[in-house]
Formats: C-alpha cells, structure tokens, sequence
C-alpha cells in the first residue's frame, strides 16, 4: 500500500525534500540546542514568514525571498548580540516581533490569506516544487560541507566558549556562521512543514536524541534516525490520511520524544 503514493509525482518531489530537510534539520540543531540558541530557529521562522509575505505580494518564489530575508536577518540578529548594548533574548525579540508585525501588514496590502500562504504556514508537499528540490539539494550540500569544514571548531564553541577563544578560534565568526546556516536551514524547511512549525523539526529531535544521554556522535546520529522516520512516516500519514504534512511530522517527533523521555527516566 505504501509503495503506490510513488507513482504521483508530487508525493516523490514530497519525499526526496522531506529526507533532504530530515538530513540537515539535526545537523544545525544539535549546535543550537547545546548552546541554549533554540530561540534562534523560532525567531528565523517568524522572519522567513515576513520573506514569504515579501514574495507573494512582489510575485517572486516565496522560498528565495525567505531565504534572502532569514540570511539578512541572521546577521542582523548576530551584530545587535555582538554590539553588547542588547541582551540577545533581546535581540531575538526585537526581530522575532518586528517580522511578525511586517508580515501582517504586508499581508494585509496583499489581501490575505490564501491557499498558497496557508501552504507556507504549515506546510503541504503538494506545494513542493521541482525546482524547490534542486534549491534544497544545492543549499543543503553548501550547509553539510560547512559543517564538515568547521566541524571541531564548533564542537568546541559549543561546549566552552571561553576555552575556545583562549586556544584562538574566532568564536564571533563561529556563531555568526552557526546562525547563518540555521538561516539556511529554516528557508529549507519552509515546504515540508511550515514556518510555524521549522522550530520544532530542528529541535525536538535534537532535544530526544539527548535523553540517550551519549556521545556527541552517537546523539547526532539518533536525532538523524528520529528526523528521518518523523518526516517519512508523517508524509506518508499525510497523504493517507489527508492531513497536514507539517503538523503530522511535528506530531510524531512529540510522540518519539515523549516515548523516550518516560522510559529513559524508568
């Protein structure tokens, strides 16, 4: 039964940006979450719904002017936090709030909600283009080898920051590279699950994986596994069930996390 949502096109353009997103969401998110920084993905989630406001009322592809919006964005964010004249809870409120009021009104120029910006808000892997495909794949090889690249400098930073700057990694250029990518990331995962929801995908894994209590790799590698499974099965479910794509993989993400939790603490 399963192997007949793969002869509509949708649902395998669906899939091959479903498991692209799964891949990349855990890779940022484990940096994020051991740096206390999971307001970050929430905050670039707002600003990426002011993007796609910007692109349906100009009539460009939403996803690329999210993603030009959410890189603006995160360096904006990491100047006022490096300035020390704002807290950066602060910092993060500040454009968090300011997005959000933006989109509203630019919204509002645009007269409304429709189908599309629903789609946006939560999600849909009808909405998924060829082309979004090809943009994922490209921007999710560019986050990977980053990554890879500066793979133990951020280890580092992210377990003492203070020691790192000490043995001389540039712990500014760490972080705003570390936000820079979560704004790659969060523009990724608009299609799949919504820029409501892009939070809770490079989070909540993350957040279960550490309930295993293991390695850094070992925890990497099952906030991958619970990634993949979620957004799988929760487009499958989807498409079944004709639910909402963003809302299902989120639903069982909070499902794996709650099994784990409860039977980690028996």
């Amino acid at each position: 039964m399963f192997l007949n949502i793969f002869q509509y096109s949708f649902v395998v353009r669906g899939l091959e940006a479903g498991i692209i997103v799964a891949i990349v969401a855990p890779l940022i998110g484990i940096f994020l979450v051991l740096r206390r920084y999971s307001l970050i993905a929430d905050t670039l989630a707002h600003v990426s719904l002011a993007g796609i406001a910007i692109g349906l009322l100009l009539g460009f592809n939403p996803v690329f002017s999210a993603i030009i919006t959410t890189l603006a964005a995160s360096l904006g964010i990491e100047k006022l936090r490096n300035s020390r004249r704002i807290y950066g809870e602060s910092a993060l409120a500040l454009f968090l709030s300011g997005s959000l009021a933006l989109s509203i009104v630019l919204l509002g120029i645009a007269h409304g909600f429709n189908t599309n910006l629903f789609n946006y808000l939560f999600g849909s892997i009808v909405t998924v283009t060829q082309m979004d495909v090809w943009v994922m794949l490209i921007l999710a090889v560019v986050v990977i080898c980053l990554l890879a690249l500066f793979y133990r400098q951020l280890v580092f930073v992210s377990f003492d920051e203070d020691a790192a700057k000490v043995n001389g990694i540039s712990t500014k250029f760490m972080n705003t590279l570390l936000i820079f990518l979560a704004a790659i990331t969060v523009s990724l995962s608009i299609p799949i699950v919504g820029v409501l929801l892009i939070a809770a995908l490079i989070v909540v894994p993350v957040v279960t994986a550490l309930q295993m209590r293991k390695s850094f790799l070992k925890t990497l590698l099952y906030a991958e596994i619970i990634s993949l499974v979620s957004v799988i099965s929760g487009i499958a479910f989807s498409f079944y069930f004709n639910l909402s794509t963003g809302g299902t993989i989120v639903l069982i993400m909070l499902a794996i996390f709650i099994v784990t939790f409860f039977s980690r603490r028996k």
